[in-house]
């Protein structure tokens, strides 16, 4: 999406050109199978939250495990991103792409045929493992098969869709899953999803071969991914432990500890895993954070809501799901209808800086909901504004963050934007669940006068935490808007010029 930087070229043959760019019509029904692939892995961290009691139930899981139905995805998940994306580098991403889609499928029918907790925390694992194979390839495939600044805008528009809206897809697929048939199908309706997605890569998806003889930075894998586990775990651990606990803090700390040693590694590695470069890029480092900064507020969102809307207001698993609806439809129409038409008209900034600044808005109209609040006129209006916020920012984000990557380096790059999401997701779930939980109580110690009201301040106290962490989310909102709109210089591209500039080939 960027214009070429200073510096930056690439001789346009040798051994590791891009291939030439398919022209015809084979490539936008690749981008559906790519984008399907994409949904399956978004709306898998969320679809089974709306299942997790009926799971829990069904297989007899403690309170003090259950949260490792979602942990242990999202700790595989995002600490081995990084790992994924150079493995699409090095073997192909094509073939990493099928490799995901194959163990993805296989991993959610052990998990929806789980009979143990053990057997259903392992399925869930290994999804994320097969997950992180298979978001970098997605992405990747995406930057290089889409050049032209114009197509790039609709194939990105649909991408950051579906990267947006998928979480809230996941509510309403797993609510009418959940309601209608049984907590399994939440897992098992991923495996038609891949079978249809692996033919359709092997049928349409193109790409060149991996590299014979590359190999990989054994130790940036183990520092990389293992900083970012022991900081994901950190951040799960932190949302019921508290932040003063002590494995927290050992966590937090040997993440600094892991992922400083990996940035000095990489320095030095002759063949590092993530090349210093792509985060050095000013756009791309300023793309990274502005993801991170309003996935924490979106993550908020999504949790928040979900327990308001059930929990508060008494609404059905499909109800729940189905409330979420406007939200994915303003996503989709902010990140098709309007970023995908302007991108190649304006700077990338232009979209994100006001995305931001609507999402921020809607969040401040959910500070003033209450027990008594009512769907169409309190809650609905905030979801469409969120919504068109968040699509007018993700789409820009991800053309932008992959844009000027050399293709051999395309899928850590890729990962890098992907485990920015899952950074920030982990961040707002467990920094924002404390913030509505310690000013919920202390909300109740401060109104509780009268036993027998008891119930009612209780309501109230948790629906005041949860406007004092939403008010939160909004700051963070407003955060990486300021941040796109100072980091993120990039130019619009101009039309009929290769959107994708390669960066120099790293010495291997």
């Amino acid at each position: 999406m960027s214009v070429t930087r200073k510096g930056e070229s690439s001789p346009p043959n040798g051994p590791h050109a891009a291939p030439p760019a398919d022209t015809g019509p084979r490539r936008w029904w690749g981008l559906v199978v790519i984008a399907l692939a994409q949904l399956m892995v978004v709306l898998d961290a969320t679809i089974v939250n709306i299942a997790l009691p009926s799971a829990q139930r069904a297989l007899d899981i403690s309170d003090g495990n259950r949260q490792w139905v979602i942990t242990a995805y999202t700790l595989a998940f995002g600490g081995l991103l990084l790992l994924g994306g150079r493995i699409a580098d090095l073997v192909g991403r094509k073939r990493t792409f099928v490799i995901g889609l194959v163990g993805f499928a296989a991993a959610s029918a052990l998990g929806g045929a789980a009979t143990t907790s053990g057997m259903l925390f392992g399925a869930r694992a290994l999804q994320g493992v097969f997950a992180a194979l298979l978001a970098p390839s997605a992405l990747s495939l995406l930057t290089t098969t889409f050049t032209d600044p114009r197509e790039r805008g609709k194939a990105f528009g649909i991408y950051g869709a579906l990267a947006g809206s998928g979480a809230a897809i996941g509510f309403i697929v797993g609510g009418v899953l959940t309601e209608y048939l049984n907590w399994r199908w939440c897992l098992y309706v991923n495996v038609p999803i891949a079978i249809v997605a692996v033919i359709g890569a092997l049928a349409l998806l193109h790409d060149r071969p991996g590299r014979p003889g590359a190999r990989l930075d054994v130790p940036g894998v183990v520092l990389g991914c293992g900083g970012l586990v022991t900081l994901v775990y950190g951040f799960s651990e932190a949302e019921s432990r508290g932040w003063s606990d002590t494995l927290v803090l050992t966590m937090f700390a040997l993440s600094v500890v892991l992922l400083a040693a990996f940035v000095w590694w990489q320095k030095r590695a002759p063949k590092p895993l993530l090349p210093l470069h792509i985060i050095r890029d000013r756009d791309r480092a300023g793309c990274f954070l502005t993801m991170a900064l309003a996935v924490i507020g979106m993550f908020g969102l999504f949790l928040f809501m979900t327990y308001y809307l059930q929990v508060v207001l008494e609404y059905s698993p499909v109800k729940a799901g189905l409330a979420f609806l406007p939200l994915t439809a303003a996503i989709i129409t902010g990140s098709t209808q309007i970023s995908a038409r302007l991108l190649g008209r304006v700077p990338p900034r232009m979209l994100m800086v006001p995305g931001m600044l609507l999402a921020a808005s809607g969040m401040m109209l959910l500070t003033r909901m209450t027990v008594h609040s009512t769907y169409v006129t309190d809650i609905l209006p905030a979801l469409i504004l969120m919504g068109l916020g968040m699509g007018l920012t993700f789409m820009p984000v991800f053309a932008t963050a992959t844009a000027g990557v050399a293709p051999h380096d395309s899928g850590v790059t890729s990962a890098t934007v992907n485990t920015s999401q899952q950074v920030g997701g982990s961040i707002g779930t467990a920094l924002l669940n404390t913030i509505a939980t310690t000013s919920g109580a202390a909300y109740i110690t401060a109104h509780l006068h009268d036993p027998a009201q008891r119930a009612l301040i209780t309501r109230e106290g948790v629906v005041h935490g949860y406007t004092v962490a939403i008010w939160w989310a909004a700051g963070f909102m407003l955060l990486a808007g300021l941040v796109a709109g100072l980091m993120v210089t990039a130019k619009a591209p101009k039309h009929g010029t290769p959107a994708e500039t390669p960066v120099p080939e790293t010495v291997t």
